[in-house]
């Protein structure tokens, strides 16, 4: 209650200060801004990044404008980090943040916006406001995590593929739901290169990405694409097929996967047409030319390269692609670890629990998600296996117990919180494990 009270006095004396200003006739930008940084709380960098390892619910909102970000290199990483424009902060906050109490850290470039935004939060009466002096170009220049819009800006992809192995590259998608801004790029596109010819994992979300993707290759190699494997039935693993039909690749997915976009692929291009509008021109529902049921093997230009359905998991027909002599696997849906992973209506969390061990065993050293960058068994263990076995025993635990869907929110996932996505997704998952284990 005092720091409300403490909040409270400063947004009152703010006003005084600002009337006091336009009696006097100093109303420069300067004077406002000299009056603002009197009466506001600053932060350093190494402040910030305390806080943000203390208190992970902080929401951080860089004031600058779209375009600054796009092409001064990008925003703070964080769990929640929003742009809202200074213009705009008045009549946006309340969307973003609704509850006055949650931890804010306002920032711009040089610190002359921040300090008006954070002192103009505090009148609207928010409690707990920061302003990072530092600022942008510092938390950057230093070194520390920044969150990119678009890393290729001259392309459809987030982000141009990177080599993680000798001839397996990936283009890492956001790790954010699909947009217009990422083009639906927000999975991995990976490709591995062969004498004979390139394999090319997931379609990609539309027409135009699938050819972005294709220059990107055509970069690396002169070899064509021969097989376009999808991952699994969702969009952004499909929707691309068109385009590589007409390079006259051969598309493979499991049958789990084919049924999918049989029922519901229709549905799923409408939506990414929606949400691609003139990103979506070319796109459409292309079927793929074969299915498998457990494994398929296609050994191309000396490689070994293991089409696996390891058991059910995030989505129908999820598979891996799994490269036994180089010991990396193109891991798909079945693995997370820099964004919480979802829980659909079809994820049978009971089923991916007793996959997980076939996965383990075997022995990747490089795993490259569906989602995400490259990393380690332990890495994924930890955000995806243990995730899972942590939810069902807590659900359970509340379902013995007696309590109801009403009760979920007494699930715990604050360990899970620094994750993408995870105000987007923590409650929404809690509901759909506690609705499948009711009837387990």
């Amino acid at each position: 209650m005092k720091i409300k009270a403490f909040y409270r006095l400063i947004a009152i004396s703010t006003g005084i200060a600002f009337a006091s200003a336009q009696a006097t006739g100093a109303t420069s930008g300067r004077d406002l801004l000299q009056a603002a940084n009197a009466q506001i709380y600053n932060i350093s960098t190494l402040e910030l990044e305390e806080q943000l390892a203390k208190r992970p619910d902080t929401v951080l909102i860089d004031v600058r404008t779209p375009a600054e970000v796009h092409l001064l290199g990008g925003m703070i990483d964080a769990p929640r980090s929003y742009n809202i424009t200074r213009g705009w902060l008045e009549f946006r906050v309340g969307d973003t943040v609704p509850d006055l109490d949650t931890p804010v850290v306002v920032y711009c470039g040089i610190n002359e916006r921040s300090p008006l935004a954070a002192q103009t939060l505090m009148a609207m009466g928010y409690t707990n406001v920061s302003n990072y002096a530092d600022g942008f170009f510092v938390w950057r220049d230093t070194g520390l995590p920044v969150e990119q819009i678009d890393k290729a800006l001259d392309s459809m992809l987030f982000s141009r593929p990177v080599e993680v192995a000798d001839g397996v590259w990936s283009a890492i998608g956001a790790t954010e739901p699909p947009s217009y801004e990422n083009s639906g790029h927000n999975n991995n596109l990976s490709f591995i290169v062969t004498d004979e010819g390139v394999v090319v994992i997931n379609a990609s979300d539309n027409y135009l990405l699938a050819r972005a993707l294709h220059e990107e290759i055509r970069k690396v190699t002169a070899q064509p694409v021969r097989y376009v494997v999808l991952e699994n039935g969702q969009g952004h693993a499909a929707m691309g097929s068109a385009y590589w039909k007409e390079q006259g690749a051969h598309i493979i997915a499991h049958v789990d996967a084919m049924e999918e976009l049989e029922a519901h692929g229709r549905a799923i291009l409408d939506r990414v047409l929606a949400r691609s509008r003139d990103k979506g021109m070319g796109t459409s529902l292309v079927l793929p030319d074969e299915t498998f049921e457990d494994s398929r093997i296609i050994e191309l230009g000396g490689r070994r390269i293991e089409l696996l359905h390891l058991g059910p998991a995030h989505s129908p027909g999820d598979i891996s692609v799994w490269l036994p002599d180089q010991k990396v696997v193109i891991a798909g849906d079945i693995a997370f670890h820099q964004r919480l992973l979802p829980v659909f209506e079809h994820t049978d969390t009971a089923g991916w629990v007793e996959t997980w061990p076939k996965f383990e065993a075997l022995g990747a050293e490089i795993i490259v998600p569906g989602h995400g960058t490259p990393t380690t068994i332990d890495v994924v263990r930890r955000y995806t296996y243990d995730y899972l076995v942590d939810m069902r025993e807590q659900i359970g635990a509340l379902i013995e117990s007696g309590g109801s869907l009403a009760d979920i929110a007494r699930i715990d996932q604050s360990a899970y919180a620094h994750l993408d996505t995870f105000d987007e997704l923590a409650r929404l998952n809690a509901s759909m494990i506690f609705r499948a284990m009711e009837f387990e």
